[in-house]
């Protein structure tokens, strides 16, 4: 499972799960003290995690509020 901020690395390295997070450099889960933005980003990761499956998944995440 990865949480990436760039669909270029995604698809050189090509993890089984990928969710790109549209957030500046640096803060791949929201900005600091943004704890339901934070929240949201981890939550939608491990529910991605989750999902069974041999075949890549990658997902986009809409813009979050914080970042």
């Amino acid at each position: 499972m990865a949480i990436q901020l760039l669909r270029e690395v995604w698809e050189k390295v090509q993890p089984p799960r990928a969710l790109l997070v549209p957030c500046p450099h640096g803060y791949p889960l929201g900005r600091p003290g943004d704890r339901e933005g934070q929240k949201r980003v981890t939550l939608a990761a491990l529910e991605l995690l989750a999902r069974g499956g041999a075949q890549p998944i990658f997902e986009v995440l809409p813009k979050p509020d914080g970042c």
